[in-house]
C-alpha cells in the first residue's frame, strides 16, 4: 500500500476517534449505586474535554442496570457483580450480546456506629448475624442490645455479592431492614448506635465506622492481592463491543486519567 495513502486512512481514523461528538455523543449509564460515584466523575470530566457529548448518569442497582441493557433502555449498564446466567439467557433471547469491561476494584466492607466497640468481625459472626443466628450484640462481646441488622434490596449487585461470600447463599434474616443504595445503607448505620450494615468502600466515611473481616483492613492493596474476604471487580456492561462514543467513554473510564477518578473517589483502580 501507498505509504502516503496509509497515512491518510490512520489519519482520518484518528480524526473520527477523537471527534465522535460530531456524529452524535449521547450516551445513556444505569445501574449499581456502587459504580455510580466513579462514572459520574467520569461523565463530568469527559464531557468537560468532549462538549458535544451528553451523558445522563442514574443508579438503581445492578439488576435494574443489566435489565435496562437488555431492553435496549441504556448505552451502558454499570454493574457491581457478573451477570447471572438468567441474565444472560435473557438477552440473547432478545438479541442482546452483552460485553462486560471491568473498570475498578472494590471491598465490600461492614461498618458499624462509631461508638461500637467492635474494630474486627469474622465472616463466621457477619453470616451468624444476618441469617438471624446472632441477635445481640453482648453474644460478640458488645452492648446487650438488639442487632440492628441492615442489608441491601436483592437487585443490588453488593448484595448479591454478600449473599454469595458471606451468607453462602443461605437467606438473610427477615428482620433485616433493607435499603436501596451505599448511601442510604450508610446513613442508617449512621443514625443507629446498634446498627451494621455493609457498603462499598468507596462510600466509607467518618459517619461509620468500618470493621475488619477475619482480622484484614478493606485496602487497594488487600483488594489488589486477593487477601481481604469480600473483594471484587466493578464493571460495564455494553450490548456488542462499544462504537463510537460509547467506546471512547469507557476507554477513558479505563485510562489513567480515568483510572485517577476510581481512585480520588474511594475505589481501587486496576492498575
Amino acid at each position: 500500500m501507498n505509504k502516503g495513502f496509509l497515512g491518510i486512512v490512520i489519519g482520518l481514523v484518528v480524526l473520527s476517534f477523537a471527534g465522535f461528538a460530531l456524529a452524535g455523543g449521547g450516551i445513556v449509564i444505569k445501574g449499581s449505586t456502587t459504580v455510580l460515584p466513579i462514572v459520574q466523575k467520569a461523565a463530568e470530566d469527559f464531557m468537560k474535554i468532549h462538549p458535544d457529548a451528553n451523558i445522563s448518569v442514574s443508579g438503581g442497582g445492578s439488576g435494574n442496570g443489566i435489565k435496562a441493557l437488555i431492553d435496549g433502555t441504556t448505552d451502558i449498564a454499570t454493574a457491581s457483580r457478573f451477570i447471572k446466567g438468567k441474565e444472560l439467557k435473557l438477552a440473547r433471547e432478545k438479541g442482546v450480546y452483552p460485553v462486560p469491561h471491568r473498570v475498578a476494584l472494590d471491598c465490600v466492607v461492614p461498618v458499624v456506629h462509631p461508638i461500637n466497640p467492635l474494630g474486627n468481625i469474622s465472616l463466621d459472626q457477619l453470616k451468624d448475624i444476618y441469617t438471624g443466628k446472632v441477635k445481640n450484640w453482648s453474644q460478640l462481646g458488645g452492648a446487650n442490645k438488639p442487632v440492628v441488622v441492615i442489608s441491601r434490596d436483592t437487585s443490588s449487585g453488593t448484595y448479591e455479592v454478600w449473599h454469595k461470600k458471606v451468607l453462602k447463599k443461605q437467606k438473610v434474616t427477615p428482620k433485616a431492614l433493607l435499603q436501596a443504595s451505599n448511601g442510604a445503607v450508610a446513613q442508617a448505620v449512621a443514625k443507629n448506635k446498634y446498627a451494621i450494615g455493609y457498603i462499598g468502600i468507596g462510600y466509607v466515611n467518618k459517619a461509620v465506622k468500618p470493621l475488619k473481616v477475619n482480622n484484614v483492613t478493606a485496602s487497594a492493596g488487600t483488594a489488589l492481592s486477593g487477601i481481604y474476604p469480600v473483594s471484587r471487580p466493578l464493571f460495564v456492561f455494553t450490548n456488542g463491543w462499544p462504537k463510537g462514543a460509547v467506546m471512547s467513554f469507557i476507554n477513558f473510564l479505563v485510562s489513567p486519567t480515568g483510572q485517577k477518578i476510581v481512585e480520588q473517589e474511594g475505589y481501587v483502580p486496576l492498575y
